[in-house]
């Protein structure tokens, strides 16, 4: 299993000749916000894409109709009719949490999060915010964007935890994680290896010089917090476009 981190909450997973991508933000510029760190992600033309939830940062339709149409598209329950509309006629599987789709040589099972699940604030347009694991050779679970419940120890076991640490402000409303809640998630999970995704990515317009340590430093303060919180668990702080690879389980 190979994982690249692209930025906020893009990650590409491959693994037995199949790639799932996560949120795909593949631009350098939404809304308000632009890409501070790392490449323009160029990921390879992935099976299938799973999306976490609707805020745009994590669906964003731009990104979305980059990809080939042949890419299949995992999505929350609820999230279906909102997408056929924008993209017409993509081949769209809506999933429960607890219910699963094969994609290739790959297993994708939704899992919970704790999480606004609208378009918009005070937008009608909502479905579940959901996670999930990722099963071949490894299993890797994507938490989308989450805050913390006690139910996440009913998650694993699992491989590796991709884990939000953060956003793309200097302040975080409900919902969320930082360093220290997800450094308590690894202690639920306990997965063998943790990288921090959510974090150091995207920046407001003419935010560059109000708190950057804010911008800069939650990945790292993860890792702190995992070794006194979760130690057995290994953290792994990857730039954007950087790769790790988990060797199949023996």
């Amino acid at each position: 299993m190979r994982i690249t981190w692209w930025g906020h909450a893009t990650v590409a997973i491959a693994d037995e000749g199949t790639t799932i991508l996560t949120d795909p933000l593949l631009r350098d510029r939404l809304a308000h916000l632009r890409r501070r760190r790392g490449p323009t992600p160029r990921p390879a033309a992935p099976d299938a894409v799973v999306l976490s939830h609707l805020h745009p940062d994590h669906c964003d339709l731009v990104s979305l109709r980059a990809l080939p149409g042949s890419t299949r598209l995992v999505v929350p329950e609820g999230a279906g009719e909102f997408l056929h509309g924008k993209l017409g006629g993509r081949d769209i599987t809506e999933l429960a949490v607890g219910a699963e789709v094969t994609v290739g040589t790959l297993r994708v099972r939704a899992v919970p999060a704790r999480h606004d699940g609208a378009r918009l604030p005070h937008s009608s347009v909502r479905a579940a915010a959901v996670g999930y694991k990722i099963i071949g050779s490894r299993t890797a679970w994507f938490a989308g964007d989450t805050g913390l419940f006690d139910e996440m120890r009913d998650i694993g076991p699992v491989d590796v935890a991709l884990v939000p640490v953060w956003g793309w402000g200097w302040t975080l409303g409900p919902g969320h994680l930082d360093p220290r809640r997800a450094a308590e998630v690894l202690r639920l999970v306990d997965p063998d290896l943790a990288v921090p995704i959510h974090w150091g990515t995207l920046w407001p317009v003419g935010c560059a010089k109000v708190r950057p340590d804010r911008f800069a430093l939650p990945g790292e303060e993860f890792a702190a917090e995992a070794a006194r919180t979760a130690p057995r668990t290994d953290v792994r702080v990857l730039a954007p476009g950087d790769s790790l690879s988990l060797a199949a389980a023996a």
